[in-house]
């Protein structure tokens, strides 16, 4: 333990659950902007409801291992920052309607790129900076001052606010996990594709395992390493600082998740003879997309994660933050959609 520091143990935790996730997204096309243009404009709802194999097998297997005491969701920022919903609200919003503009979200850009299409690396990095302008550069005090995180005063999520009306916890991990498998499990076409939903299936099993690992670390550590499981807002910039200073940003836990998504897409990529470079060749469409990802780089901030951070593995925590921003990405996203399909194009 002593010749490998805790955070290349951390990068390596986020490295195989970045690949599988990866992977995923290739080879069972778990995507969120996908999934929801394939349903509202292809009238093909696999790929979302995909998301139900995804976040019921992420629930029952994370919170199975919380309640095993394997897990400790106390440790990360989801249950130990006392939650805005305001926050949730807008910056979902603001995060889903970047996310239509720049064609993907953080995860799928990375995926995108792992894939060889170079317009995706501007979509990433651009997100990486804006993110950090909004987390700790010149817009951090007016972000704090209108969307505070102070630390929350007692346990945070879902479970513990049912508890109080009397229902147990495994019950309702019982309930939401169960619940959220069988709304997937119910499309016919989608059980039609064992493929899809084994990858799915893998997804979610990727999140738990990054809070395992996390969660491990946290405790030989001494709180050194913190509970986190995927997300790709702010991680995305501290992998540009860790690449572009080394020692000053340090190998974490993002490092590896961001780095393995896109090992991931590469292997799919190639497996499914998918692997081309593209690059853009309308700069209006790179315009857009610029504008997005700047979007999506602060309203992931103001979020405090992702469609990935919050719409997955947050929900895995059974975090309160988790559902309210998933569903305002939603919602922005097809706001975004529709401006785009209606032939709204910005200046």
């Amino acid at each position: 333990m002593d010749e490998l520091p805790f955070g290349a143990l951390a990068a390596l935790v986020g490295l195989t659950g970045g690949v599988v996730l990866g992977l995923a997204a290739r080879l069972g096309d778990f995507c969120t902007l996908g999934a929801l243009e394939a349903a509202i404009y292809g009238k093909d709802q696999r790929r979302l409801r995909l998301w139900g194999v995804v976040l019921g097998v992420a629930v029952l297997a994370t919170q199975g291992l919380a309640l095993a005491g394997l897990v400790d969701l106390s440790g990360s920022f989801y249950h130990n920052i006392e939650w805005n919903p305001v926050a949730s609200i807008v910056g979902g919003l603001i995060f889903g309607y970047g996310m239509a503009m720049a064609g993907n979200c953080g995860f799928g850009a990375l995926v995108r790129f792992g894939g060889g299409d170079l317009r995706s690396l501007v979509v990433v990095v651009v997100m990486g900076i804006t993110g950090f302008i909004a987390l700790s550069g010149p817009l951090a005090p007016l972000r704090v001052a209108l969307f505070p995180q102070p630390e929350a005063a007692g346990p945070q999520g879902i479970v513990h606010q049912l508890g109080l009306f009397g229902l147990p916890a495994a019950a309702t991990v019982a309930l939401i996990g169960f619940g959220a498998l069988a709304w997937g499990l119910s499309h016919e076409p989608l059980r039609r594709r064992p493929r899809m939903v084994l990858w799915g299936a893998a997804a979610g099993l990727a999140v738990a395992w990054c809070f395992l690992g996390t969660s491990w670390l946290y405790d030989q550590s001494l709180g050194g390493v913190p509970v986190e499981g995927p997300s790709f807002t702010a991680p995305v910039g501290r992998t540009l600082i860790f690449l572009m200073t080394s020692t000053a940003g340090g190998i974490t836990f993002s490092v590896g998740s961001v780095v393995g998504v896109m090992a991931g897409a590469l292997i799919g990529s190639t497996l499914r003879g998918l692997f081309r470079w593209e690059a853009c060749e309308d700069p209006r469409e790179l315009g857009r997309q610029v504008g997005g990802a700047a979007l999506m780089g602060m309203g992931g901030v103001i979020a405090m994660g992702c469609s990935v951070g919050q719409g997955v593995t947050a929900f895995a925590a059974l975090a309160w933050s988790g559902p309210v921003t998933l569903a305002a990405i939603a919602v922005g996203a097809v706001f975004g959609l529709h401006h785009l399909i209606s032939g709204f194009q910005p200046e």
